[in-house]
This record gives structure tokens, C-alpha cells and sequence, in this order.
């Protein structure tokens, strides 16, 4: 259930991580990077101090806790958030301030609400004379009283007063906002991702980022054939995905001189239907030199197996063959919806449900080969001066930083 804010101001924010526990000899460095993401993402907010206690983060500031609450939950890395109260690391202490957190609680219900609930010890300093069990005993024997409209429940309750002993002091909390997992991001280094203004790339960016990297983004567009929206759309997209990584550095090709090169060279019926896989080959070379100017270790597509005519095994090898880099494809056994449903839950589905076309519109093949061959792609590409058109397209590219 949606718990409520409390009336009273929290002290802190703990912070849960959770791969980042299992990373042994590396654990410190990530920890350190989760630290300064947290830092920078809140700068916008409030100037925050974290401090690193046994397996938690937590977060302080002068005020304006539960709006850094909801922007910690955008940072990679974080696993879920409680905002808490801090009370002295003694039982009776730590009744006192839970029985007012629960009164906070209780205050915001709906009426006629009967949540399930328990109260919830965990016990990192083994000093404390109690046990986690027999705090929770303790605790809920003291702070309950009669008339509370609350259902005792241990398994899965709907609210639980969360309790934290550790180094001398105690924290005690009643909600737990969840956030995206994964790993920091920068930790696991620098990509470039080829973005547009559908549904699957900014999805693929998202996964990215999850895993750690920092992603740069390229986009394609036809100037002179496509108009300014579709751009301004991708850059929206960018700039929702900045709410998740912090300020990003989108590149703009432009790519109508490729593709009308393509197109005069692709004038037989056979040789038309490889134009889709021909514009996405030069994608492939053109992102690939960007990627190794912006120090990227890898390309990122929205590429998902079968979805398209130009997504089936042999085409994506064909496309990938031009590549520089290793090509990451985040999405490659997600079906539609799965996609759809993470767009949605990063706030991208909207703006990507808009219709702009996007330059892989232009002169689309009447019949686009669904099993492409390398040797034919290469055999078209001979007829064009592919060195000088990559250069030539590379001295336009523009560079838009956005956050």
C-alpha cells in the first residue's frame, strides 16, 4: 500500500543498495560512486551530506528530505529509501520515537483503513542488549494500544515500523520507496547509444545506465526531408533520461546526404530492398568513429530480435559486421510490451508515443530483404566513396549538451 508522509520532518534518509553488497574487493568503489551520484543528483534540491554505516548510506540535509527522498529514487545503484527518525540506541528511547512515527502513520490512513502490520528490527551493532527479535517484542508491546486500526500480521505486512540499531544510535521508519536497482552509474564505463524518438531506444539507454554505464547519445536526422520535431522530440527524450543520469551529451548527424547516396546506388529492385540494412550499416561506422572520439567502450541500440524486418538474425549481423565497437542490444529478447512497460515507468512512453517520422522513413524499399547478406551489403557499398562520405558527415555533427 501507498504509506503516507509524515507530518513531522524525518532526520536522515537510509539508503539500501543491493548488488553493490556482493562486489567483495571492488564494494568500496562502488560505494563511493553511489555516493557521489546521490550527491549530484540532489544538488538541484538541497546540498546533502552521506555518510557510508554497514551496509547503508545515509543522507542528510537542512531540509527538504522527502523531495531528496524521491530523487535518491532515481539514482542507479539505490535499491529502496526510508525516510527516518533517528533515536538514541536504547529500548525505551527507541519506543519513544517510534510510537510518534506511527501516530504519523496511522494520521494519514484512509478512513476505515485496517492495514496488516509488524514492526521490523534489524540489528547491525551487536552490543545492543536486546536482540532483533526481542526489540520487536519490546517495541510493539509498548507503542500499540488499543483502538489502533491495525491487523497484526508477520508475513508480507502492508505496514511495517522498520527499526535500524547501529553504531550507537538508532533509526526508526515506517515507508520504504523503492528505486531502480542496478549498478551506479559511470562505474562500469562509457557508451554511446544510437537514440530516436520510439519506444525501444530510450528503454535500451535506460537498461544501460542501470548496469552502470554513462551513456552518451547519437541521433540521425534528415534535415530538408524531416522537420525540426522529430529532433526536438529526441531531445526531450534525452532530457527525460538526464532525470536518471544527470546531464547528457546528445550528437546530431545529419544523415539526408547518406541516404540519398544510398539511394542512387540502390536502384534494382534487389538492391533497393537492402536500403534500410545499408542506412543502419552507415549508422553502424558513423556512431562507431563518434563513440571513439567521445572515449566510448561500446554502441547501444534499441534492437530487439525479430520485432522488425530489419531485426532478424541475419540482417542484425549484417548491420553489426560495420561496426567499430561492440554493439550492447539491452532489449534483444524483450517483446513490445515488456518495453512499453518500462517506457512507461521511466516516464519516456509518452513523448515517444507522439508520431514524428524519423529519417529511416525516406526512401524505404518496396520489398526490404528479411535475410540479408554481408557479401551483397559490401558488394552496394563498393560503388560509393564510404571514407569520404563518413568524413564529410562527421565534420557536421552537432553537439548538444542537455539536462
Amino acid at each position: 500500500m501507498n504509506l503516507p508522509v509524515s507530518t513531522t520532518p524525518p532526520d536522515a534518509l537510509l539508503v539500501r543498495y543491493g548488488e553493490l553488497a556482493l562486489k567483495r574487493g571492488n564494494r568500496f568503489q562502488f560505494e563511493q560512486a553511489l555516493m557521489r551520484n546521490l550527491r549530484a543528483a540532489c544538488s538541484s534540491i538541497e546540498p546533502v551530506r552521506v555518510e557510508r554505516e554497514h551496509g547503508r548510506l545515509i543522507v542528510f540535509a537542512e531540509r527538504r528530505l522527502e523531495s531528496l527522498a524521491q530523487r535518491c529514487a532515481q539514482v542507479f545503484g539505490v535499491t529502496s529509501i526510508s525516510p527516518a527518525w533517528l533515536a538514541p540506541a536504547e529500548p525505551e528511547g527507541i519506543c519513544r520515537v517510534a510510537r510518534g512515527v506511527l501516530d504519523d502513520a496511522l494520521a494519514a490512513l484512509p478512513q476505515g483503513a485496517r492495514p496488516t502490520f509488524r514492526v521490523l528490527t534489524k540489528r547491525a551493532d551487536k552490543r545492543f542488549p536486546l536482540t532483533s527479535l526481542e526489540l520487536d517484542r519490546f517495541v510493539a508491546e509498548r507503542v500499540l494500544r488499543e483502538g489502533d486500526p491495525l491487523v497484526i500480521e508477520l508475513d508480507r505486512p502492508q505496514l511495517v515500523l522498520g527499526i535500524e540499531v547501529r553504531d550507537g544510535r538508532a533509526w526508526v521508519f515506517a515507508r520504504r520507496i523503492h528505486g531502480p536497482g542496478g549498478l551506479p552509474v559511470g562505474t562500469l564505463g562509457r557508451v554511446l547509444c544510437l537514440i530516436s524518438g520510439g519506444i525501444d531506444s530510450p528503454v535500451a539507454a535506460w537498461m544501460a545506465l542501470k548496469r552502470g554505464c554513462e551513456v552518451r547519445y547519437v541521433t540521425f536526422h534528415a534535415r530538408g526531408f524531416i522537420g525540426e520535431p522529430a529532433l526536438e522530440k529526441v531531445g526531450e527524450l534525452v532530457r527525460v533520461l538526464a532525470t536518471w543520469q544527470g546531464s547528457s551529451r546528445l550528437l546530431v548527424v545529419p544523415f539526408a546526404p547518406v541516404q540519398l547516396a544510398l539511394k542512387a546506388v540502390t536502384t534494382s529492385a534487389l538492391d533497393e530492398g537492402y536500403r534500410t540494412i545499408l542506412y543502419r550499416r552507415m549508422m553502424q561506422r558513423i556512431a562507431s568513429r563518434l563513440a571513439l572520439r567521445e572515449e566510448c567502450q561500446a554502441l547501444v541500440t534499441g534492437e530487439s530480435m525479430g520485432q522488425v524486418a530489419s531485426q532478424t538474425l541475419e540482417n542484425l549481423s549484417c548491420i553489426e559486421a560495420a561496426a567499430e565497437l561492440p554493439v550492447l542490444r539491452p532489449l534483444v529478447a524483450f517483446d513490445k510490451q515488456e518495453t512499453v512497460e518500462i517506457a512507461q515507468r521511466i516516464g519516456a512512453f509518452a513523448l515517444s508515443a507522439v508520431q514524428e517520422p524519423d529519417c529511416c522513413t525516406l526512401f524505404l524499399p518496396r520489398k526490404p530483404i528479411t535475410r540479408g547478406r554481408i557479401e551483397s551489403c559490401e558488394r552496394i557499398e563498393q560503388r560509393l566513396d564510404l571514407e569520404t562520405l563518413v568524413a564529410q558527415t562527421l565534420e557536421q555533427v552537432e553537439t548538444l549538451d542537455l539536462a
